[in-house]
């Protein structure tokens, strides 16, 4: 597995806390014969700790992708731009309801800033697709630094990046290739239609999309493993495939651990303590 960084993105659903648990269901970068493919790349916790030599990283929400492209492109100009940016509550307020900046550098470092200090990290929208999560703070704007983007950007340079639906990403999936999915989902239940912590809604006919991609992914030769929640509606489009329950995870309530978390990695291929549904 790659050296571990200090991660720079605040985000909700994201499964740096559940890496003790993943790493025994995942493979490691040696074994990746093809690329590591991440459809719903969020927080990129499970990139970083794999630390493939080839990988696509994707996801729906352009605001996200700018921070990678930004950070990947040129790291000591989104941190210089970032860290001009002001350290009160209106400064926050200034930035969030300002126009998006020109070129990516400027969005990356503008999103940046804007999730480092927001309220727990969500990203959430109005009725005209702007940011609009209150102020939390300055006490994480300055946990990440410098070294840190420089750190991503080294990991970032071996990935391809791109803005899209996962359908699409995971029909470019090929033999030799791996999957690692964490779609939009709330622990125990069959959609995610609450936008309040997340980028967008996710609905039960996404995750049959998802299922039938990921099913005809696996004809092609293609290995994936999945985080998803364990109502009986989601399993029950995943028959013939491995599962586990995750232990432990985030729950219902975003940031909040617990021992019944409602939620299981799904697989192409059998794990440690796997069932087949």
């Amino acid at each position: 597995m790659g050296k571990q960084i200090n991660y720079f993105l605040r985000y909700p659903g994201g499964k740096r806390r559940l890496l003790v648990f993943l790493q025994d269901h995942l493979p490691s970068s040696e074994s990746i014969k093809g690329r590591y493919i991440e459809p719903f790349v969020g927080s990129g916790a499970v990139f970083f700790y794999v630390g493939p030599q080839k990988a696509l990283l994707s996801d729906a929400n352009p605001e996200l992708i700018d921070i990678y492209r930004g950070i990947r492109y040129s790291p000591k100009s989104v941190w210089k731009a970032y860290e001009k940016f002001g350290s009160t509550k209106k400064d926050y307020k200034q930035v969030r309801d300002h126009k998006r900046e020109e070129n990516v550098i400027g969005r990356a470092a503008r999103m940046l800033f804007l999730n480092r200090t927001c309220f727990k990290g969500m990203w959430r929208h109005n009725r005209e697709g702007k940011f609009n999560v209150g102020y939390g703070g300055q006490s994480r704007r300055w946990v990440i630094t410098e070294e840190d983007l420089l750190a991503v950007s080294k990991r970032l340079r071996k990935a391809k990046i791109e803005c899209g639906d996962f359908e699409t990403i995971i029909e470019d999936a090929s033999k030799d290739d791996f999957l690692f999915l964490d779609p939009p989902y709330k622990p125990h239940e069959q959609e995610y239609t609450n936008s309040h912590y997340g980028w967008q809604q996710f609905r039960f006919e996404d995750h049959q999309r998802l299922a039938k991609a990921l099913k005809q992914a696996k004809r092609r030769g293609v290995k994936w493993a999945m985080t998803t929640s364990t109502h009986p509606k989601i399993l029950g489009l995943f028959r013939g495939f491995y599962a586990v329950k995750i232990p432990k995870g985030t729950g219902s309530l975003p940031g909040i651990m617990t021992k019944n978390s409602g939620e299981v990695l799904i697989s192409s291929y059998k794990t440690e303590g796997s069932t087949k549904l």
